[in-house]
């Protein structure tokens, strides 16, 4: 993606460059307010994760502009790093360093959702934005280190959050291609059982992540378990689904048998994991989340349009009893075994 150069005698050029100047200053001001006011708590002060992840949304939604954003983003650490005159915190983190997965999509989404305002009111060149959204992260950043907060801790704990907000755009895209080409075009698959498949994937993925399984009684769900379907439907409801209450009409029973979908789920799992693996997606938490995401996206085409294959009212807790009820399933059987 290129932008188109104008070529002007030297007197206009100086004034249209000074003008460019003017309007850059002015917009980054305005793009470093918007950060800091989206990330203010009460009393304005400053959330510094939220911030963050913020930054890493927009980072992400920018790079989303470009052929490459893999690239990308690999390109974008090394002019921070440069800016900053400093590389990210180095060896492995501690286990609260980080937000969970579900949180760093959240608060990165709201970045993303940022960024397309911000271009909006931009309408020039994406490289020029990106460069901007640069310019602010490396200001922001430095500003953090005047309040106490060292620039390679900020930048490390920056990278992982701006990495894995990429990596769920990307891996929710190639499972819906993947569920598309492979289960619906060869297989025969139905859009309610690639909905199914991917929700009940996302489910035993989070029963299966560390000490996430919990009991609990229907219609309210664990906290984590209601996180990671809160990334569903909003990934649903972005792409034009109805918002709504009826997300948890119908859910089973305490007192009925558990229903996993596990004849889709044996069909589709091995595939997904393998997806994982080669993007190094390893932590089930994160798969979880990417699974959500990709089931949030098939329901949106399963059910939008003024004609949907399937009605809103039931493909949206179609979705969720796929997820809830495989991540009882799986629970009660690691209660079995650990007993």
């Amino acid at each position: 993606m290129f932008c188109h150069v104008l070529v002007l005698p030297p007197r206009l050029f100086y004034f249209r460059h000074m003008s460019i100047l003017i309007n850059k200053t002015q917009f980054a001001d305005s793009m470093y307010r918007s950060f800091l006011s989206h990330a203010a708590l009460a009393g304005q002060e400053t959330d510094s994760m939220r911030l963050i992840q913020l930054l890493s949304g927009v980072l992400t939604e920018t790079l989303l502009l470009f052929d490459d954003p893999d690239e990308g983003l690999e390109a974008s650490f090394a002019s921070l790093s440069f800016m900053m005159d400093c590389k990210p915190q180095d060896g492995p983190l501690g286990p609260s360093a980080l937000p969970p997965a579900y949180m760093i999509d959240y608060e990165t989404e709201q970045g993303r959702a940022l960024a397309r305002t911000l271009f909006e009111e931009w309408l020039d060149c994406a490289h020029e934005f990106h460069d901007l959204v640069i310019f602010a992260v490396h200001h922001l950043f430095m500003r953090m280190e005047e309040e106490g907060q060292p620039r390679q801790e900020t930048f490390r704990i920056f990278i992982e959050c701006a990495t894995r907000s990429l990596a769920f755009e990307i891996a929710a895209q190639e499972l819906c291609d993947l569920v598309i080409e492979s289960k619906i075009g060869k297989d025969g698959w139905s859009l309610a059982e690639s909905v199914s498949g991917l929700s009940a994937i996302a489910g035993r993925s989070l029963a299966l992540s560390q000490n996430a399984c919990q009991v609990f009684d229907a219609p309210s769900l664990p906290d984590r378990l209601d996180y990671v379907a809160h990334v569903m439907t909003q990934e649903a409801v972005r792409l034009g689904i109805p918002a709504g209450t009826d997300w948890r009409f119908g859910l089973a029973a305490n007192d009925c048998p558990c229903s996993a979908p596990y004849d889709l789920i044996t069909a589709l799992e091995p595939s997904c994991r393998e997806f994982f693996a080669a993007i190094q997606l390893h932590d089930l938490m994160d798969q979880a989340v990417a699974c959500a995401k990709a089931a949030g996206r098939m329901l949106a085409v399963a059910s939008g349009g003024e004609m949907p294959e399937i009605e809103p009212v039931i493909a949206k807790p179609l979705a969720m009893a796929a997820m809830t009820e495989t991540y009882k399933t799986v629970c009660k059987e690691a209660a079995v075994v650990s007993c």
